[in-house]
């Protein structure tokens, strides 16, 4: 599977989906995109991060939360990161993922709301 920068194609194809109707083309672009924030999990770990201190958290901080095995919640966040809405910081042996500053605000702009 190949992983798109969601916000990317957010942002190049499609204007809010309230303002037109979407051609097939950006609608088929948009829908693939947002298969990344389509799974439970990685609302969730947005969700987690976005709410801590900093807007920020270790991959160790939110293995627990989630109740999922450390690689199976590392594989979400390298998704999340993919998609550019987490950015990432190796500090020692950890990972740590804060919430890309404003990036969340597009995808509100693009549902008009």
């Amino acid at each position: 599977m190949i992983v798109v920068k969601l916000l990317d194609v957010i942002q190049d194809c499609c204007p809010p989906l309230l303002a037109a109707p979407l051609d097939e083309e950006a609608a088929g672009r948009l829908a693939e995109a947002f298969k990344v924030l389509g799974d439970p999990a990685r609302l969730r770990l947005l969700s987690l991060i976005a709410s801590r201190p900093g807007r920020e958290a270790c991959v160790c901080e939110v293995v627990e939360p989630l109740g999922l095995s450390q690689p199976t919640v590392s594989h979400h966040l390298k998704l999340l990161h993919d998609a550019g809405l987490l950015d990432r910081e190796k500090r020692g042996t950890w990972v740590y993922y804060r919430v890309v500053p404003g990036r969340l605000a597009v995808l509100t702009e693009l549902l008009g709301t």
